[in-house]
């Protein structure tokens, strides 16, 4: 901790701090607010733009927030006295440590799977729903989606609920 100025120091926990309220609390408004409430009160054809104009707002907020994540959360690692090396895996913060990059590579993973397969499926499905009304396959389809998504978004806000907790867990030790 001696080789890093306690005011970078400062700014890195400080830029840690915002990207995880970013990231969790778009979480937890897309899965428990914006989508659901979308879902109910918007037709076909409106549903498809809202997702089209959420995705381009969002995606790069998302996106930016892991990777500021990323980088400040390896200064902070590197910092820490109680870090010996990688895979270095000996004592409980160490341990808390390693299961919170498991699952914060769990959350990468199921955001791109969101950004790039689930949102634009939906989009698709929506926007030929909403111009070939009487294909009923359509409904089916956009059904599975719309469960998968509720689903992942649940899972990753979970995985960011946990994150959290090992992330606090890591400061008690």
């Amino acid at each position: 901790m001696d080789d890093i100025p306690v005011w970078a120091l400062t700014l890195v926990y400080w830029l840690h701090m915002l990207a995880t309220v970013l990231w969790i609390g778009g979480l937890a408004s897309l899965s428990l607010l914006f989508i659901p409430a979308a879902r109910k009160s918007l037709d076909a054809r409106s549903y498809a733009a809202f997702l089209g104009e959420l995705q381009r707002r969002f995606d790069p907020l998302g996106w930016f927030s892991l990777a500021l994540l990323a980088g400040t959360g390896m200064v902070q690692m590197g910092a820490n006295p109680n870090y010996q090396g990688l895979l270095s895996i000996e004592n409980r913060w160490a341990v808390a440590i390693f299961i919170k990059h498991i699952l914060f590579l769990g959350m990468g993973g199921l955001a791109a799977f969101m950004s790039w397969g689930i949102l634009p499926g939906l989009r698709r499905l929506a926007l030929r729903r909403s111009m070939q009304p009487e294909h009923a396959e359509s409904d089916d389809s956009q059904f599975k989606l719309q469960q998968q998504e509720k689903r992942l978004l649940l899972l990753n806000l979970m995985l960011g609920i946990f994150v959290l907790g090992l992330t606090a867990l890591a400061r008690a030790s």
